[in-house]
């Protein structure tokens, strides 16, 4: 039984689930208009795996995302003013406007680089752990990834490097049962993800649902063994993603998912939940401070101005 969550906790992780929530809503608010000049892949519903982990890290333990990376890269930290900028294409962007939604990156807050290309991300998550491990520093790793990139040849290598070396990763594998539009049944001889994970000798979790607290109270735990050399772990969080698979609309007309599935997914939402535990004026300062913040955000982009000409031929080859 997860132990009920202290009421400073439970507002600390309201606000990132409700800024999360909020940030990817004006995203969807904005996208028609062609303001954002960036394909989209929204984080709604999925909020609870990232809140629930990144919560636990300290600001120097480092965080590797995936092309659906929003909720992830807010929940550490990451300049939304930068991100909303990129998005708009700015030269204040936080990848100067040439990157986009799917490649966010702010190593002030240690959220490495995220890639459209799937699977992609995990090596070199890895890659980052183990120059940690060879510094002797006393920092973790996590590795976001979907359900999707469990079926890359990259990842059974990543599993079996990272148990080989006692790396410092938590591999977290937001599995929204869908790759694209295609569901796990026609693509996983088995479900038994976990178990496949555990032959490499990694100790490996699955939640069923998005509960929050639940992800939070096993992270604390997983990231402590982490950081006392006992090597890598893996936690698969069941989860589900509201809206179509790239943009801002929904996308239960397309006929390769029901919306009873995202009505039962609904009613557990842990944004909701969650701001049920706090108390109403404590819970609507948190809402209003929220939409302050985006309001800047979206401002600052608004005013930002795009790149120069030259910017095109810049950063192209490396020095």
């Amino acid at each position: 039984m997860t132990p009920p969550l202290e009421p400073d906790v439970a507002a600390r992780l309201y606000r990132s689930l409700r800024l999360i929530r909020r940030v990817e809503e004006v995203v969807a608010e904005i996208y028609p208009s062609d303001k954002i000049k960036s394909p989209v892949h929204l984080s709604i519903g999925q909020e609870a795996v990232a809140v629930g982990v990144c919560d636990v890290l300290r600001p120097d333990d480092v965080v590797s995302g995936t092309y659906r990376s929003h909720a992830a890269y807010i929940a550490k930290g990451g300049d939304l003013r930068g991100m909303f900028a990129e998005l708009y294409g700015k030269a204040t962007g936080v990848a100067g406007g040439k990157a986009g939604s799917m490649h966010l990156i702010d190593m002030s807050c240690n959220v490495m680089g995220s890639s459209a290309v799937v699977g992609t991300t995990v090596p070199i998550a890895l890659g980052y752990a183990y120059a940690i491990q060879q510094r002797g520093e006393d920092r973790v790793v996590v590795a976001y990834f979907g359900d999707g990139a469990t079926e890359e040849g990259v990842f059974a290598e990543s599993l079996n490097f990272a148990a080989l070396k006692k790396l410092p990763v938590l591999f977290v594998c937001e599995n929204n049962q869908f790759a694209i539009h295609q569901p796990l049944e026609k693509r996983w001889a088995t479900d038994r993800l976990c178990e496949r994970v555990e032959t490499y000798g990694i100790a490996a979790t699955k939640f069923i649902d998005s509960n929050v607290e639940s992800i939070h109270a096993h992270t604390q735990d997983v990231v402590a063994q982490i950081r006392g050399g006992c090597g890598p772990s893996f936690m698969e969080c069941m989860t589900y993603r509201w809206r179509e698979h790239v943009g801002p609309g929904d996308d239960y007309d397309a006929g390769y998912r029901e919306r009873a599935e995202y009505d039962a997914w609904r009613d557990k939402d842990e944004v909701v939940r969650l701001g049920l535990m706090i108390e109403d004026d404590r819970r609507a300062q948190i809402d209003d401070e929220i939409e302050q913040q985006i309001a800047e955000a979206v401002d600052f982009a608004e005013r930002s101005p795009f790149p120069p000409i030259e910017e095109l031929h810049t950063h192209v080859f490396a020095d």
